[in-house]
């Protein structure tokens, strides 16, 4: 009998996880799928950034119900770091892996310098896994796929879009393309600033970035970049918003942060939904959790 997508999509809608061996499934499968994309993936509006399931409702990594704005035909972008981001995120990345084989076209994953193995151990999905599987073997499900994800999405040739930001290793998208994405995140190079590099609006250059990887970036080299490869914006996650947008909602549960969706039209047109911490957080935040940790 094949995998049954949808009957996987419902059930982790009701965050319910999936066997382990269905898992290992979901994962291999994703990674031949994975394996045949660009580094850097084309495609035209209508977008919508950091949205789930196409016609549906679907988790955010809190365990979230998150509304569709739409009933038309979008691709969908989530902008990195599925992970460490809350409870629940295996229920998340299975979602989107799931979502991913189903829609293969309307749902592009970009890597964020969380969907790797150093940075899962340390910031609570390695011992997710452990904890809801008993073993280490979703965890390398999981992080074995990370290496096969893309790292950027280019909206109507206009706007680029990556999870960190610049690298003063790259003027061009092409350049991008021929890296070698296939592996680990590296402690340093090209590679390791999309995922972990951030703006600077004090400078004007790239600078040493506090994080201790990749660099911050001024607006000459935005400008810079902009101007060699013919874009009018750039589009990133990886720094928290209180407003939602400058896109997740009362970060890991105490922030208090807005959230935002980015919908790009066919016509270049950009409208953020803008929306609070949906109130599944009061019944499965850190608190409940540890009751049910203790039972």
């Amino acid at each position: 009998m094949g995998l049954d997508l949808d009957a996987c999509i419902s059930q982790l809608l009701q965050k319910q996880l999936l066997d382990e061996s269905l898992l290992k499934e979901i994962c291999e499968k994703t990674k031949e799928l994975l394996m045949r994309e660009s580094n850097v993936i084309h495609i035209s509006a209508p977008v919508t950034v950091v949205d789930f399931k196409p016609h549906s409702k679907a988790l955010n990594n809190k365990g979230d119900s998150v509304e569709c704005s739409q009933n038309i035909r979008l691709v969908r972008f989530p902008a990195g770091d599925y992970v460490d981001r809350g409870l629940f995120s295996v229920e998340t990345i299975s979602l989107l892996t799931c979502l991913k084989l189903r829609y293969p076209d309307r749902v592009q994953l970009v890597r964020g310098n969380h969907e790797s193995r150093a940075v899962t151990q340390t910031y609570g999905f390695y011992t997710e896994c452990v904890r809801k599987y008993g073993s280490t073997h979703v965890w390398n499900y999981f992080t074995d796929m990370f290496d096969f994800l893309t790292l950027s999405v280019v909206i109507d040739n206009k706007i680029f879009c990556v999870h960190g930001g610049l690298s003063p290793s790259i003027h061009s998208i092409d350049q991008i393309k021929i890296l070698d994405r296939f592996r680990e995140i590296p402690h340093e190079g090209p590679m390791a600033d999309l995922v972990w590099s951030d703006p600077d609006p004090d400078k004007d250059e790239f600078a040493i970035s506090p994080r201790g990887a990749g660099y911050t970036f001024g607006g000459q080299v935005v400008k810079k970049f902009l101007e060699i490869n013919q874009m009018e914006h750039i589009l990133r996650a990886h720094q928290l918003c209180m407003e939602g947008f400058q896109a997740t909602p009362n970060y890991c549960y105490r922030c208090g942060n807005m959230a935002s969706i980015l919908e790009v039209g066919v016509g270049g047109q950009r409208f953020f939904n803008v929306f609070d911490a949906a109130p599944e957080n009061d019944r499965d935040g850190p608190s409940q959790q540890m009751s049910i940790d203790r039972k």
